[in-house]
């Protein structure tokens, strides 16, 4: 009998496409294709910002201010005569280490306060109503916030981005959870007392795993979209570090003679937000096992 109920805790049938499987379903889309390199580039831009940079990204240079893309500076010089190529290049690795260490950060307080809910029902109303009065503001009040706690730098964006992060993760977490705890496998487990721990370890995460990551992938775009706005207004990274926020929010008063030192690093940020867009909703497409033929 005993052995019969412990042939019950095996996990699900596995419908959910892996490694080699999975890259085919998601590359057989151009979009994500394209996305995916875009995404493989800016962060092969980032991780060898230093060896590529041919300058100190903060060496100013007065004679050569505000000059447009050119042969030379391809895409042109700041205020101060800093190269824009070197200067995007640090400003993409610091965006996207601070979209990064949100997402880390408050997808994994995220995922801890979902399996919690989703266990013990004595804590889910406090939690999913603590989650629902995070989610009452918005990142840039936070942000504002701890700005003026804090003072403005990259710490205030990380920790406002963080925070807002956490009741979204929180809530796609507990419903995964919630799914997969119905399953018979799961009372056939705890009657063979398997502890909590064990059992979210062994069975729920694997299964919540999809879910989780096809978000954490979405919500870094939309973490580097956030985190950028709250460095353009001045609440992130200060000058003169570099930024991708923080460098378009330099160039607002040069807009009509030298808008490149705006639009350069807004569109860089736009291709990053559209390629982790559309790679999280390729990857969510590939694990959706109802659209699978």
């Amino acid at each position: 009998m005993t052995a019969g109920v412990q042939g019950m805790t095996g996990a699900l049938p596995d419908v959910t496409p892996r490694g080699p499987s999975l890259l085919r379903r998601v590359l057989a889309d151009p979009g994500a294709t394209f996305a995916a390199l875009l995404v493989l580039l800016f962060v092969a831009a980032a991780l060898f910002a230093p060896l590529i940079a041919w300058v100190d990204p903060y060496e100013t240079n007065l004679a050569a201010t505000l000059r447009p893309p050119s042969a030379e500076h391809w895409f042109g010089t700041d205020a101060q005569g800093r190269d824009l190529v070197v200067r995007c290049l640090y400003g993409l690795r610091l965006t996207l280490l601070i979209g990064l260490v949100s997402v880390a950060i408050g997808g994994g307080l995220g995922i801890l306060v979902g399996f919690l809910a989703a266990f013990y029902p004595r804590l889910d109303g406090v939690l999913m109503r603590l989650m629902d009065m995070l989610l009452s503001f918005p990142a840039i009040l936070f942000g504002l916030a701890l700005a003026a706690i804090f003072g403005p730098g990259v710490v205030a964006v990380v920790t406002a981005l963080a925070i807002a992060t956490v009741p979204l993760m929180a809530r796609i977490v507990r419903g995964a959870a919630l799914v997969v705890m119905k399953q018979d496998y799961i009372e056939a487990a705890r009657a063979i007392g398997m502890s909590d721990a064990r059992l979210i370890w062994r069975h729920v995460a694997p299964n919540a795993a999809s879910a989780i990551f096809v978000f954490a992938t979405l919500r870094f775009g939309q973490v580097i979209l956030l985190g950028s706005a709250l460095s353009f207004l001045g609440l992130g990274a200060q000058p003169p570090t570099a930024e991708l926020g923080a460098m378009a929010a330099e160039g607002r008063n040069f807009l009509f003679f030298a808008p490149h030192i705006s639009v350069v690093p807004s569109v860089i940020i736009f291709l990053v937000v559209l390629a982790f867009n559309i790679l999280g909703d390729a990857l969510r497409d590939a694990l959706d096992p109802r659209l699978r033929v």
